[in-house]
């Protein structure tokens, strides 16, 4: 299937940020940066729920708890993000609020970015079922714009687009999603089961099933980071993403367990195990500590044959 990429009709509608209300999970968050990320969003939408997931070392609810038009839900272990996004999707609703937007603890608005977004979503709803819109986001360490995905083999095509475009698409990041309640309704919450790690991938896959789709909007903007580290390469222009050795458990683990489920693309799975494959080789023979991430994966891939999900037992980490 080919591209599909819209241009902005510039209809001069002016979207309600008030009906939103954003949602941000956190880890161990940067406080600095955590409270940069809360600046950018508050002035956005309606309202903010923040869930802390089982931060130790960052108390969340003292830092931002004074705060007027945010409600902090603090646990005290680490839920999952799955299970983080659906508790917090619960009090959105609980407050009546049209739409959800998803964010990341190191994502940064641009000004402007959610009205450009509902805009958007208004207008392409007029005319389809539409399950997200999402930015674009340039990667906040080496100013590089990501590109929207539309699923393709042996590969995926790649768009960047450009001012007033808009993207029909086949995946979203979770960060920067602007979700309307009524999608959330039709194509159901997070899997929680998978804990963390191709959540966004499989609540994508459900809802192109069903007939939702999905745009990125080139006009929308936010800085955003993916993985821990982002390695120079020649053979990727845009770096290598390097993640955590005990988050290659859940990516390898949660892609097997997407490759057996009936609403997973066929395309998306046979270009896929190429890089599952590379992933697997490039992380055990390159980067340090390799021994640990070949177990890490090894343990992943075998607990997603199996079936298994949930977290990892800390035993295992």
């Amino acid at each position: 299937m080919s591209p599909v990429i819209l241009q902005n009709p510039d209809s001069g509608s002016v979207f309600d940020t008030k009906r939103v209300c954003a949602v941000i999970v956190t880890y161990r968050p940067n406080p600095v940066l955590l409270r940069n990320v809360v600046d950018s969003v508050l002035q956005q939408v309606g309202h903010l729920v923040v869930f802390d997931n089982g931060s130790s070392a960052v108390d969340v609810a003292e830092l931002l708890g004074d705060q007027e038009g945010i409600s902090v839900f603090a646990s005290p272990i680490n839920v999952g993000l799955g299970s983080a996004l659906n508790r917090a999707y619960e009090r959105a609703r609980a407050l009546e609020f049209d739409y959800v937007l998803l964010m990341d603890q190191d994502s940064i608005l641009a000004p402007g970015m959610v009205v450009l977004l509902g805009n958007a979503l208004v207008e392409l709803a007029q005319n389809e079922s539409v399950a997200a819109v999402g930015p674009q986001f340039r990667d906040s360490r080496n100013g590089m714009l990501a590109p929207f995905v539309r699923f393709g083999f042996p590969f995926n095509f790649k768009l960047r687009g450009g001012p007033g475009q808009r993207i029909s698409c086949d995946f979203l990041i979770t960060s920067g999603s602007l979700i309307p309640m009524t999608a959330l309704r039709e194509i159901g919450a997070m899997d929680e089961s998978l804990f963390i790690d191709n959540l966004d991938m499989d609540w994508c896959f459900r809802a192109k099933r069903s007939g939702h789709a999905l745009y990125g909007i080139c006009d929308a903007q936010m800085t955003h980071s993916i993985g821990e580290e982002l390695l120079p390469s020649r053979a990727k222009p845009d770096g290598v993403i390097v993640h955590k050795p005990f988050r290659l458990y859940y990516i390898m683990r949660n892609r097997v367990l997407l490759y057996g489920r009936a609403y997973t693309p066929w395309i998306w799975i046979a270009q896929d195990v190429p890089r599952l494959l590379l992933k697997l080789m490039g992380n055990s023979l390159f980067l340090a500590p390799r021994w640990v991430r070949l177990r890490f994966m090894l343990k992943g891939l075998w607990d997603g044959i199996r079936g298994k999900s949930g977290a990892l037992p800390p035993v295992g980490r």
